[in-house]
C-alpha cells in the first residue's frame, strides 16, 4: 500500500530535509499519526520523522541543509528541525532498555520493527517511505484501522505496565477510531491495571482525559470507562457518562465545538468545592480551575438577561453556564447568539473621579465604586452620565451618614 497525497507532504523545506537526512537511502521514514491520519483522509498537524541516524548526526545535517535544529530531547533520541513549513521532529530509532510505568530507559537501534514494536497500538506504529510512499506495517496496523479497532502491539498487561498513561490512550484512540465494541483484551488489562494510574503524574493524567473530551463525541468512550471503572483510583467524582452526552447534543444543536473543559465541568457534580478539589488534584492552570468552580455553581436556569453574568464570568464562563442548564435549543441558541455580539463594558468612572465628587482617598473609594458597579450591573451598563448619577447618590449617603 501507498501512502495517499497529503497537504502535509508539501510543507516548505520538507524535501530538503528529507534529502539531508537520506530518506532517499532508507535512512529516514514517516511514522505515526501522520501516515495513520492520511490513510483516513484526516489532515495531520504533527509531522513526526524516524532514522536510523545517530541524534548527534541527524543534529548535523540538519544544520547542514540550512535549517535550525533544536536538541530538545536528544537525550531520547529526538531532534526538532524548523522548517519554513512548520517544525518537524526527528528521532532515532529506539528500544527500551527499562521501563517503570512512567519513564523509558532507552538505546538506540537500526531495525525499523524494533522501533515500531515499542509503540503503544498497531494503528499508531505505521511507517512509511517518503521516495516511494510504500507503507510498513508490521503488526496490522491497516487492517485494524480499516476495521475500526484500537490494538495493543503484543500483550496488553505489558504494554500498559511499561507505561501507564496507555490505559487513557486507549480509550482517547478508541474515542478517535474505534466503531462498535472496544478490544475486549485490552479493556480487560485497563480495567485490572487501573489502579496503575495513581503512580501517574496528575498532570498527564489531566493532558490525557481532556484530550479524550476533546474528541467529538466522547461520552461513548466515557460510558465504556464508567462502566468499567477506570477513573475511579483518580477521578472518583465522575460516576456517570451521561451529563456529557447530554452536553454533547446541545453542542451540536447550537453549532458549538467540544471544549474539553466544559466537558469535563459537565461530568462532575455542580458543586464547587468538588470542582475546586478536582482543579488543585490535576494541578489545572488557575484560570481553568475558576472556570471549573464557576461551571460548577450552575443551576437549572439562566436568567432572561444573560450580560450581567456574562460580566462576572466572562464569554467563555457565560457560555459554560447556558450550555450546561437545562435550557431548550432556541432559548439556548438566543443566548449564545447574544454573547457572541456583546462587548464586556468598562465601568465609566475612577477612583480619581470619585475623589474629585467629594469622597476621601482610601479604601473607602474602593468600597464606592464596588457599589457603583453593582449597582451599575443591575440597572443594565448605562452610560456615563447615569454611572455618574449613581456615585452622586452613593457618595452624599456615605457622607451624610459619616456627619
Amino acid at each position: 500500500m501507498k501512502l495517499p497525497d497529503s497537504a502535509w507532504r508539501h510543507r516548505e523545506g520538507l524535501d530538503r530535509l528529507l534529502v539531508a537526512l537520506g530518506a532517499a537511502e532508507g535512512l529516514t521514514r514517516f511514522v505515526g499519526g501522520a501516515v495513520r491520519d492520511a490513510l483516513i483522509g484526516v489532515e495531520a498537524t504533527d509531522v513526526d520523522c524516524a532514522t536510523r541516524l545517530l541524534p548527534e548526526e541527524s543534529l548535523a545535517r540538519i544544520a547542514a541543509a540550512g535549517f535550525n535544529a533544536v536538541p530538545i530531547g536528544i537525550a531520547h533520541g529526538t531532534v526538532t528541525a524548523i522548517l519554513p513549513g512548520g517544525p518537524i521532529e526527528v528521532t532515532t530509532l529506539r528500544r527500551d532498555v527499562a521501563t517503570d510505568g512512567r519513564h523509558a530507559t532507552v538505546a538506540f537501534t537500526d531495525e525499523w520493527r524494533v522501533d515500531a514494536a515499542r509503540r503503544d497500538f498497531t494503528i499508531n506504529a505505521l511507517s512509511a517511505d517518503p521516495d516511494t510512499g510504500e507503507i510498513h506495517d508490521y503488526f496490522g496496523g491497516i487492517a485494524d484501522l480499516d476495521a475500526g479497532r484500537v490494538r495493543f502491539i503484543g500483550e496488553a498487561l505489558v504494554r500498559i505496565a511499561e507505561d501507564h498513561l496507555r490505559i487513557l490512550r486507549f480509550f482517547r484512540f478508541h474515542a478517535r477510531f474505534g466503531r462498535g465494541a472496544p478490544d475486549m483484551a485490552a479493556l480487560d488489562a485497563c480495567e485490572e491495571r487501573a489502579n496503575d494510574l495513581m503512580a501517574l503524574s496528575r498532570e498527564r493524567i489531566a493532558d490525557e482525559l481532556l484530550k479524550i473530551l476533546a474528541v467529538p463525541i466522547a461520552s461513548t468512550a466515557l460510558d465504556t470507562m464508567c462502566a468499567h471503572r477506570i477513573l475511579v483510583p483518580v477521578l472518583p467524582e465522575i460516576v456517570s457518562a451521561a451529563p456529557l452526552r447530554t452536553l454533547e447534543v446541545r453542542e451540536r444543536a447550537a453549532g458549538v465545538a467540544p471544549d474539553p473543559l466544559r466537558r469535563l465541568a459537565a461530568l462532575l457534580p455542580p458543586d464547587p468545592e468538588a470542582a475546586a478539589g478536582v482543579g488543585a488534584r490535576l494541578k489545572l492552570s488557575n484560570r481553568a480551575r475558576k472556570r471549573l468552580v464557576a461551571a460548577a455553581e450552575r443551576s437549572g436556569e439562566i436568567p432572561p438577561d444573560i450580560r450581567p453574568l456574562a460580566y462576572r464570568l466572562g464569554a467563555e464562563g457565560a457560555s459554560d453556564r447556558i450550555l450546561l442548564a437545562e435550557l431548550d435549543e432556541a432559548t439556548t441558541r438566543r443566548a449564545l447568539d447574544l454573547l457572541r455580539e456583546w462587548q464586556r463594558p468598562t465601568l465609566p468612572i475612577s477612583g480619581g473621579q470619585l475623589i474629585g465628587m467629594g469622597l476621601s482617598a482610601g479604601p473607602q473609594v474602593a468600597a464606592t465604586l464596588q457599589a457603583i458597579e453593582r449597582q451599575w450591573i443591575v440597572e443594565g451598563f448605562p452610560d456615563a452620565a447615569r454611572t455618574r448619577d449613581i456615585a452622586r447618590i452613593l457618595i452624599a449617603q456615605q457622607l451624610r451618614a459619616a456627619q
